[in-house]
């Protein structure tokens, strides 16, 4: 019988709490934004920063003449990768100052440079912004690591919608052969638009539900969502070709939403000849490590994910 780690109950408790009394409706993705924006900006609050990483911020222009914010952080010592991280907020929310102290910690612990792109949000902006944002971060990334993290690879991260984001520009990078990339982390990401229901076992649990999952990706799609029309660009997993994909590590929690995309898509990664590291964590639901960072499933999930950036 499936349930919530031990030390992942107060964190549950605490959610439950704070939680209106009735969930926002379906397509309601304006409360969405604002709960999901409330919730980042009180976690980076109570978050202690890591000072000892420099930080500049700069704008690229995207192919469509979007001016794209980005955010570039440099450890002390000298950066073996430059990681272009995308943020989660399930398309509609988000940005860089709730994930100021992530990419921080992770630049600080790794001993990689971050690039962390502030994307388009949908509605307003529906696919392919999102997405043409995160490939125009990369390409700058690969043309100008030289000068700022010389010897530097190139790799792509991102957790929730940003792991789906940075999946999706996986295959447009390698489709327009853009790269060479490094490696893809995805951190319990959000792969497939046509998830719409819930294992029974799981949804008493779900920190992001198939009410949330749904609103999220209508308001990317548009007229697409429910179709037979949607690429892989779109959605990672509707890609009919994994092959010549960076290696790739993935993680998700058990009581997740997006559980079995992810570990289909691992599945399918692994049947394609890409290198796989994938890791389920019995216990523990969406953005676990966010919301529980001191618990010790939330450590060693960092550690794991540390130690991979260690190596590319």
């Amino acid at each position: 019988m499936l349930s919530i780690d031990n030390e992942l109950l107060e964190a549950a408790g605490a959610i439950a709490a704070a939680a209106p009394p009735a969930p926002p409706v379906v397509d309601d993705w304006k409360t969405r934004r604002a709960n999901i924006n409330a919730l980042y900006q009180g976690l980076a609050t109570v978050a202690t920063p890591d000072d000892n990483v420099e930080i500049v911020d700069f704008t690229v222009t995207s192919p469509d003449g979007h001016v794209i914010p980005l955010r570039l952080y440099k450890p002390e010592n000298v950066p073996h990768a430059l990681v272009v991280h995308v943020h989660g907020g399930g398309l509609i929310a988000g940005g860089l100052d709730g994930y100021d102290h992530v990419c921080r910690r992770y630049a600080s612990a790794a001993g990689v440079a971050m690039i962390a792109v502030d994307y388009r949000l949908a509605p307003e902006s529906p696919f392919p912004a999102a997405v043409e944002d995160c490939v125009t971060a990369v390409q700058w990334a690969l043309e100008h690591a030289a000068e700022r993290v010389p010897g530097a690879r190139v790799a792509l991260m991102g957790d929730s919608a940003g792991g789906g984001l940075a999946s999706a520009a996986a295959l447009v990078c390698r489709d327009r052969r853009i790269g060479p990339l490094a490696a893809q982390i995805l951190v319990y990401p959000m792969l497939d638009d046509r998830t719409a229901v819930a294992d029974p076992a799981i949804e008493p649990f779900l920190a992001w539900s198939v009410a949330d999952n749904i609103t999220a990706w209508r308001a990317y799609l548009g007229d697409k969502y429910g179709t037979g029309d949607v690429p892989a660009s779109a959605s990672a997993a509707r890609a009919d070709s994994l092959h010549d994909l960076p290696p790739a590590y993935l993680e998700v929690g058990q009581l997740d939403l997006f559980c079995a995309e992810t570990v289909a898509y691992a599945t399918r990664l692994m049947e394609h000849g890409v290198p796989v590291h994938l890791s389920v964590r019995p216990g523990a639901f969406h953005g676990f490590d966010q919301l529980a960072p001191h618990s010790r499933i939330a450590r060693s999930a960092f550690a794991d994910r540390v130690a991979f950036l260690h190596g590319l």
